[in-house]
């Protein structure tokens, strides 16, 4: 009976280790992306163009390092529609230094991420969905806390929570 129950253990554990392994690959190689997003926000909300234009650089930077052949096939097929809408506006947002232009082009890059952080684990915190009804535009942030990138200083805290991603 103990030969079969450590058996069976050990069958368990050879066929979660690898998909737990694929999880971590998948956070590895797309929370470097959340952290990036994130500092394209904190640029926006402090009205900092050329840090905005700068951080979004470095997204498309990273976005090209991203081996997706090495991503869980659930994690790959949530980016891989995605990617090239995410590049798009960070190029467009690395291509100006026009803070309303960037602003824009935030739009559609955050709803783009937030689809693909509901599709994908890319953060170990919570990932909150805020929403700017003056603009009529969400974005993400690592805190409950409203800072709208949308207007800065101007409604500093304009918006609410309108989603929590685990």
């Amino acid at each position: 009976m103990k030969k079969i129950l450590l058996t069976g253990i050990a069958l368990a554990a050879a066929f979660l280790q690898p998909g737990m392994a694929q999880e971590r690959t998948a956070s590895t190689q797309l929370s470097p992306l959340l952290s990036l997003y994130y500092n394209i926000k904190d640029a926006l909300i402090s009205g900092n163009s050329v840090a905005a234009a700068a951080s979004a650089e470095a997204y498309v930077e990273a976005a090209a390092k991203v081996d997706m052949a090495s991503m869980p096939a659930t994690a790959h097929e949530a980016y891989m529609p995605l990617s090239e809408k995410l590049l798009t506006d960070a190029k467009a947002m690395s291509g100006t230094k026009d803070i309303n232009k960037q602003r824009e082009y935030f739009k559609t890059f955050s709803d783009n991420f937030y689809t693909l952080a509901k599709a994908v684990s890319i953060s170990a915190q919570p990932v909150y969905q805020e929403y700017c009804p003056m603009k009529k535009a969400y974005w993400l942030s690592s805190s409950t806390a409203i800072k709208n990138p949308y207007y800065g200083n101007q409604m500093l805290t304009c918006g609410k929570v309108s989603d929590t991603i685990k």
